[in-house]
């Protein structure tokens, strides 16, 4: 099965994915622009309409899709618009692109629950859109954080946010 994630950096996402159990294969890349096959400068540009997206294969007999969504919602903040710490831009939004019809009524569901519940101090404003044409990110993108344990980007914020995910599941 798969899934699409928009949650900010990919790098940031893509680790967090690679280090979770039932997950089969993890690819950065591009959805929900306008442009065909779009490089990763255009795509930071914000000039595309595409969202920096991983691309997740799940086993589904080792994680549900609901799982999923806790994982992306506990890692990143779906209350922000167009951006994710210090990255501002379309690119970074938070979004789901579902890809079957219950995909998306879970994705709904989900944020009715979290927002019910108060789990965050502000609005959810994660979108839920269809899927479209994942175009895969230049191949540098894949596996950023591991390739590249001393970039200061990867150093001081997805080596914390990777560590706080381990130790929440206990990994």
């Amino acid at each position: 099965m798969k899934a699409t994630f928009g949650g900010g950096c990919f790098w940031c996402t893509e680790i967090i994915f690679l280090n979770t159990k039932g997950i089969l294969s993890v690819l950065p890349g591009y959805m929900g622009g306008k442009r065909e096959n779009p490089t990763y400068e255009q795509v930071c540009s914000g000039a595309t309409g595409h969202v920096e997206v991983v691309h997740v294969e799940f086993d589904e007999t080792l994680l549900s899709f609901p799982d999923l969504l806790a994982i992306f919602f506990k890692t990143h903040n779906p209350t922000t618009l167009n951006r994710q710490g210090e990255d501002v831009g379309t690119q970074y939004r938070s979004v789901i692109f579902y890809h079957t019809d219950d995909q998306k009524l879970q994705s709904e569901k989900m944020i009715e629950e979290l927002s019910e519940a108060k789990v965050f101090d502000d609005p959810i404003v994660t979108a839920v859109e269809q899927a479209q044409q994942f175009w895969v990110a230049e191949d540098y993108h894949h596996n950023y954080f591991n390739r590249n344990p001393e970039n200061p980007f990867c150093e001081a914020v997805i080596a914390p946010k990777l560590q706080k995910y381990l130790r929440s599941n206990n990994q």
